[in-house]
């Protein structure tokens, strides 16, 4: 008979977020490199009689497979490299430091700054900035053997060989990824014009995100790849034209839910067949077996079919006549420039910069005062906890003491039972597996699939045993009550959910899109300036592409503001309706254009203004308190009128932003 938790023991909410495993697919070849990487390096090091040495590549090795993480062979690239020569930025600056007391504190915390603003830029920029104050921190804190240029080169020769493996296939599958991607995105489309017309519709809006987030990601592939080539690229230009080709199918799918009717099976089955097409590279003829169309909305969705299929099966595709929807990325070093303005003269860059300079110096203050062994630890735990970027701080530091709990348990049988030497290549090859493998699930399940990993290589470097795990403990206990404290609770900020401010951001963008939708206002760019009087089609798709983006960046806000302790999880809990509901004024608005372009009535300027004036009003609504405030809700219009949906999803965000 099973027995349920008393009430007084039941677990709250939040913890329970935070534990809990998230659903991810095994990513096979990543999990074979992090075996051969980390332990090629080690058994080499043995080989010629310099164990140590090879400790430091498997080090390095290590930091290449928590970046291993790109689908696309370019951004592999870009995601391991890069942050390579960050980290041996880092370990030169830290060795350089090591000795000198309060000057290597005062080196350290400058680190911590340059570190955290330059985390703020991006991705790519944020794992660079994570490996030059975490080498740093190992430079200062450990004597490396060897000269000064050995440790760089060592470390960057472990991370660089994990690169090499990354992209041996490269020859033989290039281009494979982004047409997977895309391929997938047709896939995620025939699913959501599965579920069109279905009541309830939690479906339909679960299939609506997955496609946003599949065409995040293709575009994000193809866009990467295609900025290096300038749209020479034959390959690519047809990735990025059948991409566009299926934005017509997605933008109809809304009108078609709002019609309440579903549709035939030939529909989801004929995007299926061109999904095949694309992963295939299929240009041949292909049989249209599609109904005929029997109002605006089966139109619409008939067109646009018809318009992907000649794409899809297109043998040439003009370079000159396709437009990148979401943009073309700028040239590399444009951008480089941009985001180094950004990041000096970005208070949120500074902030963060200063949460993180101002917890690694106390630490170093810490254990430059008070006797604590294999004090580096505790810097390391605050760097890899203070990343807001992967997640909520508070839920790191509690995941983080969680993961090295059990780390060290595995690590205390590791270290007691296997004697040194070439035993410590057949236990890396079968620790080394499990980064890549837990990583997806958690970050309390990368820790503690790291500690004894780390423990490992550093028992090779220092003979310390068992003697190690005790310290470990405490070090990291430490790190996460500094980044608690010192880097969550003395900051408001930190208690309070973004999910609020962003949301009011994304309903004035949505006034906007509605303006532009129907042509009462000029489209702006990402940049904020009007790119022309005429609404351009292409503008207008850029700014709905944008709009669900940020919408689907709001839901990843949301998720992790959950896994925070009351009152800040309860506060973001009760934006989810609100979230929801701005998707569907979005979904609303396409609805109405695609059916106005497929012969519905055009609505009267007035019918626009009024729309966007109340979601400007509940814009502000938002934006200027921590919890829904209440709003005026009267919206009428002429019933027939092709925004009378809009009209009733703007009125019913309104009411959830009421208090009941």
């Amino acid at each position: 008979m099973s027995r349920e938790f008393p009430i007084g023991l039941t677990p709250p909410d939040w913890l329970v977020r935070n534990l809990q495993p998230q659903q991810a697919p095994l990513n096979r070849p990543a999990v074979a490199r992090a075996a051969v990487a980390m332990a090629l390096p080690l058994a080499i090091g043995l080989a010629v009689g310099q164990p140590a040495y090879g400790a430091l590549a498997s080090m390095g090795a290590l930091s290449g497979v928590i970046g291993d993480t790109a689908d696309a062979y370019r951004m592999r690239i870009l995601n391991i490299a890069i942050p390579q020569l960050f980290g041996a930025i880092g370990v030169t600056l830290g060795s350089a430091a090591y000795g000198h007391g309060w000057w290597a504190v005062a080196a350290l915390t400058g680190i911590a700054l340059v570190s955290g603003m330059i985390s703020t830029i991006g991705a790519v920029a944020s794992v660079s900035g994570l490996l030059l104050l975490l080498n740093s921190v190992i430079g200062a804190g450990l004597p490396l053997p060897g000269a000064w240029w050995v440790a760089p080169v060592l470390m960057s020769g472990g991370g660089l060989l994990v690169l090499l493996l990354a992209l041996l296939a490269w020859p033989l599958r290039s281009g494979i990824p982004e047409r997977a991607a895309v391929a997938n995105t047709y896939r995620t489309v025939a699913d959501l014009l599965a579920t069109c017309g279905d009541d309830p519709t939690a479906g339909y809006d679960a299939a609506r995100q997955a496609v946003t987030q599949s065409l995040n990601q293709s575009y994000d592939l193809v866009l990467a790849r295609r900025a290096r080539h300038h749209g020479s690229s034959p390959e690519l230009t047809r990735l990025l034209a059948q991409l566009n080709a299926i934005t017509p199918v997605v933008e109809a799918a809304p009108a078609v839910h709002q019609s309440g009717e579903p549709l035939p099976p030939q529909v989801r089955d004929t995007v299926r067949h061109l999904a095949h097409a694309v992963e295939t590279g299929y240009t041949g003829p292909i049989g249209l077996d599609l109904p005929t169309p029997t109002g605006e909305t089966t139109r619409a969705v008939d067109h646009a079919l018809r318009h992907a299929a000649e794409v899809v099966t297109a043998p040439d595709v003009d370079p000159r006549g396709i437009d990148d929807r979401l943009g073309r990325p700028a040239a590399l070093r444009i951008r480089a420039t941009r985001a180094a303005r950004n990041v000096l003269l970005s208070s949120g860059s500074w902030r963060y910069g200063l949460r993180l300079a101002v917890c690694i110096g106390l630490a170093q203050i810490l254990v430059s005062t008070v006797p604590v062994a294999r004090s580096y630890w505790v810097a390391l735990t605050i760097t890899f906890v203070m990343k807001p970027d992967f997640g909520s701080v508070f839920s790191r530091a509690l995941l983080r003491a969680l993961g090295t709990v059990v780390g060290l348990v595995i690590a205390a049988a590791v270290l007691s039972a296997v004697p040194r030497g070439w035993w410590d290549v057949l236990v890396l090859l079968l620790l080394a597996p499990l980064i890549p493998a837990l990583t997806p699930r958690g970050y309390g399940y990368q820790t503690a699939a790291i500690t004894p990993v780390i423990l490992l290589l550093s028992d090779v470097l220092n003979h310390q045993g068992t003697a190690l795990l005790l310290p470990r403990l405490i070090d990291s206990l430490i790190g996460c009550g500094i980044a608690l404290v010192a880097g969550y609770l003395l900051w408001p900020e930190s208690w309070h959910t973004r999910v609020g401010d962003r949301l009011a951001e994304a309903v004035a963008d949505t006034a906007r899109y509605v303006e532009s939708a129907f042509g009462t206002a000029a489209p702006v760019s990402a940049e904020g300036v009007l790119v022309s009087a005429e609404v351009d089609p292409a503008a207008r798709a850029r700014m709905r592409r944008r709009l669900y983006r940020d919408l689907s960046v709001i839901r990843t806000e949301f998720q992790r503001a959950l896994t925070e302790p009351p009152p800040t999880g309860r506060l973001a809990a009760g934006w989810l309706p609100l979230v929801v509901a701005v998707e569907r004024i979005v979904d609303a608005t396409t609805a109405a254009r695609v059916r106005v372009k497929h012969g519905a009535p055009e609505p009267s300027p007035a019918e626009v203004t009024q729309v966007a004036r109340q979601l400007r009003e509940l814009a502000e609504g938002v934006r200027e308190s921590e919890v829904l405030v209440e709003v005026r809700t009267e919206l009428t219009g002429p019933a027939e009128s092709v925004l009378e949906p809009l009209r009733q999803e703007v009125a019913a965000a309104r009411a959830i932003a009421s208090p009941h």
